[in-house]
């Protein structure tokens, strides 16, 4: 479908360059028809270059975290922390919350551009209740930064698709834990299937579907089934590794171990599949590596302040709008204890960047009293 989408558009233009392009157009294939066909092609290899830029844009983020430690790789920036789910598992949501105020979040973003950010995905709570989350992003690329989104995919329509197109949205990630939904998660592929079709075939950004193991889910096969639609649709995939209340790892089955390596031979790659640290992890092992939380990869909270990540919230804990290069070089410096058993991608990729050079000498920073939910760590402070 794609070649022959490529070979209609390439064919249209090669009429117009003729000297009765127009005639021929009406002559040969009734109007309608060949005006759509160019369409499809002229979309086709459009897709190609928007494929490439996306290449170039995140090959120039590698080789600038590779030549400079001096800026912010990824950061996380929470819109909202309210979610329309209630995921067993999850302590990162709460019910009340109201959206971040997108004035607020542009300050946010203009300050993670300050500090270099080379890649900023959004996320909460669920981030598709922020009312104008496509304003955050189109404020995200204007300042240069490649734009993130990490969503339960619930709230998707082929008009919220759209949108997210328009705005300049980069990449997008749907966690998918089950394929019926069950007490442990709603997030199954029986309610999302449909929202994958449409981006399939409306979105114009890259699509992760991520799927996790050792979350309680009655079936822990579902994740195999899960990653191969993902694949057949044409979608990177991905599989994490549950943590506890800690962000560290719970112990895998021997069948969950089987059907994690099986999810890591499918699919195509992509920077989310950038996952050697889990093997040792799935094996009850621990991993040395240097974790740069805190200065090459930010958690920035719905109030401002900035973490070491969704399940060290506490530390630094200073506001953005404080947090400086100094800030950024100390924890780049500091040991974490909570690193040998650490589960939390996003941090383990950024720091495969540096985990070869600058040995951590600020000695370990201890683990924190474990997150249970946001609404308990408001309510304690």
């Amino acid at each position: 479908m794609r070649a022959e989408r490529l070979f209609l558009g390439m064919e249209f233009a090669y009429i117009l360059r003729r000297k009765r392009g127009v005639m021929e157009i009406l002559d040969r294939m009734g109007w309608h028809r060949r005006m759509k066909a160019w369409i499809k092609g002229a979309s086709y290899v459009l897709g190609i270059f928007g494929e490439a830029i996306r290449s170039w844009r995140e090959l120039r983020m590698i080789v600038k975290g590779l030549l400079s430690t001096d800026h912010v790789v990824l950061a996380h920036l929470i819109v909202t922390r309210r979610c329309n789910l209630s995921c067993g598992y999850c302590n990162e949501y709460d019910r009340i919350s109201a959206p971040v105020p997108t004035d607020v979040l542009r300050r946010r973003v203009d300050r993670l551009a300050d500090l270099g950010a080379s890649i900023i995905t959004i996320s909460g709570g669920e981030p598709l209740l922020h009312p104008e989350l496509e304003e955050v992003i189109r404020h995200i690329r204007r300042r240069g930064i490649i734009a993130g989104l990490i969503t339960n995919g619930y709230l998707l329509t082929r008009e919220r698709i759209k949108k997210l197109n328009e705005a300049g949205l980069e990449y997008l990630q749907i966690s998918i834990d089950n394929v019926q939904p069950d007490d442990v998660s709603k997030k199954s592929l029986k309610v999302l299937d449909q929202k994958l079709v449409w981006l399939r075939e409306l979105a114009r950004f890259k699509v992760n579907i991520n799927t996790v193991l050792g979350s309680g889910v009655r079936n822990p096969e579902d994740a195999l089934t899960i990653a191969q639609r993902a694949v057949e649709l044409g979608f990177s995939c991905s599989v994490g590794v549950i943590h506890d209340e800690w962000g560290r790892l719970r112990p895998l089955s021997e069948r969950e171990r089987e059907i994690f390596l099986a999810v890591q031979k499918l699919g195509k790659w992509s920077y989310s599949r950038v996952n050697r640290f889990q093997r040792n992890l799935v094996e009850g092992k621990p991993n040395r590596w240097r974790c740069r939380a805190g200065a090459r990869y930010l958690y920035v909270c719905e109030d401002g302040l900035v973490h070491y990540c969704s399940q060290q919230r506490g530390y630094p804990g200073v506001p953005l709008e404080e947090y400086t290069r100094e800030d950024m070089r100390r924890e780049y410096l500091t040991e974490k204890a909570c690193a040998p058993y650490c589960t939390i991608s996003c941090v383990q990729q950024v720091a495969e960047l540096d985990n070869w050079r600058d040995p951590q000498t600020l000695g370990v920073k201890v683990w924190r009293a474990p997150v249970t939910s946001a609404y308990e760590v408001r309510r304690a402070e």
